[in-house]
């Protein structure tokens, strides 16, 4: 008989310990820890494995079977379809577009004659059923199921045959023979275990659904995103009408790929020319703004950079930043006192990005340092010209990859003028209708402007 014992589980990053604490000493959260009754087996012999190893020369590879999703930007994120026998984990903030998305995807594999079985654990099919009209979504099919016990579902699966499985959401579906709470980090740890198996033993593409944390990230153990093999994040402010969709990790292709969509009432449309989107109604002759190029994985994206500098009676000036790291503006602005010879100690500075968007992207600085300028000095700069590149402590520009990919979107949407660190012309490309100008410090980027 086994034996009954308890121990003491961080609901957040799935910690253990054999007592209780206020505090998880791994994620620093407060008053997640709470007790779960596990059972001891008793040691076996175990049974020696059957499967011996094998040289790398001798395994054989092959190409992945993919399946495309009818979404472009989807498609993308992906590397290239749906891989069989795959398992993808959703995640984003309630009421971002999961769900539709997900919706959106049955229709177009319902189309190309691919069966899919849709589970929701927080939804009844009368539910899904509404959505699916307002989407406008009529496939024979799909099939909806509401259960959360995960021996119903496995059935479930083993009796439709379907070739797509969608599980919304994994927080919700618990095993009987785990005695936590559904939830709790033993029994998401053990369903995607059991669902991990049902994909890679059938060939049966997976995709579940995750709930977010306050601070964006997978609830529920770490251990879940390693797991999978595709980890996609929704993001986006929900007030505005784009989507991002971003791939942090992918075992069938590359990270970091970005997926831009808009929220529309008939569901998520893709937007294909992300750039010209994030530039609609730009101010042209205006102080403090400015167009950079970032690069989200392989794709360059405009984007543009706002600034106030303002003149305030206050001993502590305000440094404030949206959409970048704030330490990073404040770096910035003592680079800008110190290289330029910018008195910004009696100013208010304030940074933004446009359209809500969240760049870590080292390359903003050049384009930052350029908008905090001019908003300094009530200089407009010019409204096609378009600036990017790192900035050290010493003031010097430091060169960024794919200069010239960068340079080929700007062209492309017609501006004319671009700055760059002046180490990327080692190079040696050049763009049609095109200036590039290449500066080595602060000082001759903000010469380069006037």
């Amino acid at each position: 008989m086994a034996r009954a014992r308890s121990r003491y589980v961080c609901s957040e990053c799935g910690y253990e310990t054999v007592k209780w604490l206020g505090k998880c000493p791994s994620c620093g959260c407060f008053g997640t820890i709470n007790e779960e009754p596990v059972a001891v087996k008793s040691r076996g012999t175990g049974l020696s494995s059957q499967v011996m190893p094998q040289r790398l020369n001798e395994i054989t590879t092959q190409t992945e079977d993919r399946t495309l999703t009818g979404l472009k930007e989807l498609d993308r994120v992906l590397g290239g379809g749906l891989v069989s026998g795959s398992l993808t984990l959703v995640g984003g903030y309630p009421g971002i577009g999961k769900s539709t998305l997900l919706l959106q995807i049955c229709q177009r594999l319902g189309e190309q004659g691919k069966k899919i079985l849709y589970i929701s654990g927080e939804e009844s099919p009368r539910q899904i059923k509404m959505r699916a009209d307002r989407l406008k979504i009529h496939t024979d099919m799909l099939k909806l199921l509401s259960e959360t016990n995960m021996t119903a579902i496995e059935n479930a699966i083993n009796h439709e045959a379907a070739d797509y499985v969608i599980i919304d959401s994994i927080q919700t579906v618990y095993m009987e023979e785990v005695t936590s709470a559904p939830g709790s980090v033993t029994q998401i740890r053990e369903a995607t275990s059991r669902l991990m198996h049902i994909c890679k033993g059938r060939g049966i593409s997976v995709i579940i659904v995750g709930h977010v944390t306050k601070d964006g990230s997978i609830a529920g153990p770490r251990v879940l995103e390693h797991m999978v093999d595709t980890v996609l994040y929704f993001e986006g402010d929900k007030t505005a009408s784009y989507r991002l969709l971003r791939a942090v990790k992918n075992r069938f292709g590359g990270t970091n790929e970005i997926g831009v969509f808009e929220m529309t009432g008939e569901g998520l449309k893709e937007i294909l020319n992300p750039s010209a989107y994030m530039l609609n109604d730009r101010p042209t002759d205006v102080s403090g703004t400015v167009v950079t190029c970032t690069l989200e994985g392989t794709r360059p994206l405009l984007i543009e950079i706002q600034s106030l500098v303002s003149f305030t009676s206050f001993n502590m000036p305000r440094r404030m930043s949206t959409g970048m790291d704030f330490n990073r503006v404040t770096i910035l602005i003592a680079v800008l006192e110190k290289r330029a010879g910018l008195q910004l100690g009696s100013y208010d500075t304030y940074v933004n990005i446009t359209g809500g968007m969240r760049i870590t992207e080292p390359s903003l600085d050049a384009a930052v340092a350029a908008a905090i300028a001019s908003s300094y000095r009530d200089m407009p700069i010019p409204a096609d010209t378009v600036i990017f590149g790192e900035i050290g402590l010493t003031g010097e520009l430091r060169a960024v990859s794919m200069a010239e990919k960068r340079v080929s979107e700007a062209a492309r949407l017609g501006f004319k003028h671009c700055i760059i660190p002046r180490a990327n012309l080692r190079d040696n490309f050049s763009i049609k209708g095109v200036k590039i100008t290449g500066v080595s410090n602060v000082s001759e980027l903000l010469y380069a402007l006037q």
